[in-house]
């Protein structure tokens, strides 16, 4: 059913000469929630929509619903009932009719219909396409002896960045000892030595009890936001974000409200449009600094006007903080939380990213400033970790080693390190092709890219992404996949050697200089 329903919505948009785009913006002015990643599910056959979303697609391509799931109308029925009785009287009496109609009638009521299990529909919403359907794309080509180049995801091992020896040599050294079960919220050691990470930071009054080890960031992300959200709660998300952050807020039942970022003002938030977007639906701000994907860092003044207007409506901040110890051009990463003591925050990072460990899952988040004021909240916070039993016990048992002693990390981020001379190159070679423009990023590893849309006629920025990675083996994802609204973007992740990212940039050009969609 799910392959026809495929074919036959793209034979009514055929017909209509109707874009996903176009469906996706009607949508939206008719107040119904339809993604580009729904839309790519339908098209490739992979899922079927709900009720509601069948009768708009329906009645947005002039046809009906039954036939775009390829039910037969009732004019179809009787054309198939009248042939069957024709073959029927021209057929020999092997067999007397009402013996046949017999057979039939027993093997009707022998035929149950299999029930069917469908996805809930609280994921109707839910983008991810770091992993999405581009990355499927590019997982069908590689099965079939394709080389893909994967600039898709900030995952620093396939690229040649190796984890710390002395935080190798220390795990291997304590796995007898991590066979058991930790407190919930980790190892007293690795919380300890958060705690300290933390007074280092400015962050005020944290004890070990304010800290919450977790399988990576994303774990206490989806946490965090389950213990805090009813339905029908708005939480201010950045534009473009880290999906996740979006993601997690549909799933625990509130509604992601983004704030623009600014390209033209080094991506900073836009304060103004921020604030124009609290009502007294919003429970809370999500900041992400150093950001993803946009690689910027945001300076103090911002900062502060941040927790100005957070001050003025009463709300939360999250602060997700993965990247602080990947900061160039001697810039200063600043905790939200150093700048306010006063407000109720939570704040994240981990040793993903700064140790080069992704794989080994080990993030954290501390909670400071007004915990009076939240300590219900908090007591959901136990609850759910709790009920997780702990985080990954081997990987806590690296937290003191990996954050004391030299940071191998500031070789990388200084003139002459890895990601400082790549971070140069990438800039250079996407200014340098026609078409395309880039905000040099100060942190992390990413750089998002603006497309001239108008000059290549792109209205659809995941089939630009698709394209490219047919046509040049190249995968890049979207700015759509980071809730960015326009076709006009797209993230690189520059974690390969410079001589790859030469051959990748080159390779981009060349697509581009004839690409016309």
């Amino acid at each position: 059913m799910k392959s026809l329903f495929s074919q036959r919505l793209r034979e009514a948009m055929d017909q209509k000469n109707c874009k996903q785009v176009h469906l996706i913006h009607l949508a939206e002015e008719r107040r119904i929630k339809l993604s580009k990643s729904q839309m790519s599910q339908y098209l490739s056959g992979r899922a079927i929509p709900r009720k509601g979303i069948l009768a708009f697609l329906a009645e947005a391509l002039e046809v009906t619903p039954e036939w775009l799931m390829g039910n037969k109308t009732e004019e179809e029925k009787q054309v198939v009932e009248d042939t069957a009785e024709e073959d029927l009287q021209g057929a020999e009496p092997e067999k007397g009719i009402s013996e046949k109609g017999k057979e039939r009638s027993d093997k009707k009521e022998r035929t149950i219909e299999m029930r069917k299990f469908s996805k809930s529909s609280k994921l109707d919403n839910v983008l991810y396409d770091v992993r999405g359907p581009v990355v499927e794309e590019a997982n069908r080509m590689e099965a079939q002896g394709m080389n893909v180049l994967k600039l898709n995801i900030g995952n620093p091992a396939p690229f040649g960045f190796r984890t710390p020896d002395e935080v190798v040599f220390d795990m291997a050294s304590q796995l007898t000892e991590c066979e058991g079960y930790s407190a919930s919220k980790g190892l007293f050691s690795a919380r300890k030595a958060i705690m300290q990470y933390a007074q280092l930071k400015g962050i005020a009054n944290v004890t070990v009890e304010d800290i919450y080890t977790g399988n990576g960031v994303s774990e206490l992300i989806n946490l965090s936001m389950s213990a805090l959200l009813n339905d029908g709660d708005e939480v201010l998300v950045p534009s473009p974000d880290y999906p996740l952050w979006t993601a997690c807020v549909t799933l625990a039942g509130g509604t992601p409200v983004h704030y623009i970022c600014d390209e033209q003002s080094e991506w900073y938030p836009d304060l103004a449009d921020m604030e124009s977007k609290i009502n007294d639906k919003t429970k809370a701000i999500v900041i992400i600094n150093p950001n993803n994907p946009t690689g910027a860092l945001y300076p103090k003044e911002i900062l502060e006007k941040i927790a100005e207007l957070a001050r003025r409506h009463q709300l939360m901040v999250f602060s997700d903080e993965i990247y602080d110890r990947l900061v160039m051009d001697g810039e200063e990463h600043i905790s939200f939380a150093a700048l306010a003591p006063d407000l109720f925050c939570v704040t994240f990072s981990g040793l993903s990213k700064s140790h080069m460990i992704a794989g080994y899952r080990i993030g954290w988040m501390i909670i400071s400033g007004n915990k009076r004021i939240g300590q219900d909240y908090i007591e959901g916070i136990n609850m759910l970790s709790n009920m997780r039993l702990c985080s990954n016990v081997p990987a806590q048992s690296i937290v003191q080693t990996a954050l004391g002693g030299h940071q191998s990390v500031k070789d990388y981020i200084v003139p002459g390190g890895r990601v400082y001379e790549q971070r140069e190159f990438i800039y250079k070679a996407l200014n340098d092709i026609p078409g395309i423009t880039a905000v040099k990023p100060k942190a992390a590893f990413y750089i998002f890219p603006k497309i001239d849309v108008e000059k290549f006629g792109i209205v659809n920025d995941e089939q630009f992404a698709l394209d490219l990675l047919r046509e040049k083996k190249i995968l890049l994802i979207h700015g759509g996949g980071f809730n960015w609204k326009e076709p006009d973007h797209f993230r690189v992740v520059y974690l390969p050697r410079i001589e790859v990212l030469k051959d990748a940039t080159e390779k981009l050009a060349d697509f581009l200089q004839y690409y016309h969609q």
